[in-house]
């Protein structure tokens, strides 16, 4: 019988990530010649070329400290986030040797008993799709090649984390999936979304509307990492606890970060992580817990020692049916009124919405849609069908619009699918 999978682990235990990357190279004292040049100072991704040693000892040390599961120095590895440091081309090369690292590393320490796993880390990049920031397809792209870096090194699973748009979420979910197709081999998928102070993402996005979003997508567990400390995650982390159908995770920083005599500063102690960890597993039910930014192996052991033993509390989820917009979650279930869709941005309905969409006024096409909420909507229809029209370019006009501009979830209607 083969080493227990990192799902079969999930659903058996509590499954301890490690700590921060960056806090801990920080405490490296590196230099610009650790890097390869000035050019590249700050680019952690590229020591695993560089200095693949201390990649190695980062490795190690938390391994050393209890973890379950070490995350690959790539959350920068995408080619649209190293193309500020001139070397887009090497997104496969540089995905790979890390988590080539990583999983020598994690071998050396992993047990029958007691397996070890690699979770290949993937940034959200620099650029928003949603906000027209880069073609969906070009990140889509970027994503598959650093997936394909990632496999070919060995990772068990994909950490999809520190996200903060869905439609970016979507891109990285299909291009790892493009990417295990052409591998032939499937790993877990791992969707992180950060919720700032706001209480939402940084798009706006609140945490019903990202769960129906990604739980549509198929993810194998899904959680909230970065941007805040643990206290500031607990309704959030309430919120999947009661809804979501696959596993919880949750990797907070080590508190609000403040910066000190030059250098970023968390205030959290190890004492106070464990205490929160140990609340979300034991009443919550969240059953993949580790650190973000500020948390270091003291960190990892401390919650090793005193949380990684805990029992998850049983989780019931309730099914929330519904739809989401980039901002919010809409129950199909309205009381005691019923689920209204606003019909009037429909080229075949409306003389008004046609003869905007004919002279390409897109301001008032986005007005209607602005009106039909105020009086009550919940869901917009769009259809933009018409004889002699480009539907597909007309689509992306008002849908893209639409997908910022409006609230509400949207309906596509139309008889070309395409």
């Amino acid at each position: 019988m083969g080493a227990p999978s990192y799902l079969d682990v999930v659903s058996q235990r509590v499954v301890l990530f490690d700590g921060a990357t960056g806090t801990w190279l920080q405490g490296r004292d590196l230099t610009a010649d650790d890097f390869g040049g000035p050019d590249l100072e700050g680019c952690n991704e590229v020591l695993g070329v560089t200095r693949p040693d201390q990649i190695a000892a980062l490795h190690d040390a938390y391994l050393e400290a209890g973890a379950d599961v070490v995350e690959t120095n790539t959350f920068g590895s995408l080619a649209i986030t190293l193309a500020e440091y001139a070397m887009a081309e090497r997104s496969f090369e540089i995905s790979e040797v890390n988590a080539r690292i990583a999983r020598e590393v994690a071998s050396g320490w992993s047990t029958p008993e007691r397996p070890r796993f690699v979770a290949g880390s993937i940034g959200p990049g620099t650029k928003a799709p949603s906000l027209g920031q880069i073609r969906f397809a070009e990140l889509r792209d970027a994503y598959e090649v650093q997936c394909a870096g990632l496999l070919a090194g060995g990772v068990d699973l994909f950490v999809i984390e520190t996200q903060f748009d869905l439609l970016g979420i979507k891109a990285a979910m299909i291009g790892a999936r493009r990417a295990m197709g052409a591998a032939g081999r499937d790993v877990p998928l791992q969707v992180q979304v950060t919720i700032e102070l706001t209480g939402r993402m940084l798009l706006g996005t609140e945490i019903g509307a990202a769960l129906t979003t990604v739980a549509a997508l198929g993810p194998d567990v899904v959680g909230i990492n970065c941007a805040t400390g643990p206290a500031e995650m607990s309704e959030h982390l309430r919120y999947l606890a009661q809804h979501s159908p696959v596993p919880v995770s949750c990797l907070p920083n080590a508190g609000l970060p403040s910066v000190v005599d030059g250098h970023m500063h968390y205030d959290l102690t190890p004492d106070q992580l464990v205490e929160h960890h140990t609340r979300f597993v034991t009443e919550l039910g969240v059953s993949v817990i580790g650190g973000c930014c500020g948390t270091t192996p003291e960190f990892i052991r401390r919650l090793a020692a005193e949380v990684a033993d805990l029992e998850p509390a049983r989780r019931t989820p309730e099914p929330t049916p519904g739809v989401a917009s980039i901002y919010s979650h809409v129950d199909y279930d309205q009381q005691p009124s019923f689920l209204v869709v606003g019909e009037r941005t429909n080229a075949n309905g409306s003389k008004k919405f046609r003869d905007a969409l004919l002279a390409g006024d897109w301001d008032t096409t986005t007005l209607m849609a602005a009106d039909q909420i105020k009086e009550g909507s919940h869901v917009i229809d769009i259809c933009v069908d018409y004889v002699g029209r480009d539907g597909s370019a007309d689509m992306e006009e008002v849908a893209s619009r639409f997908a910022t501009q409006s609230t509400v979830p949207l309906m596509v209607d139309s008889t070309e699918p395409e």
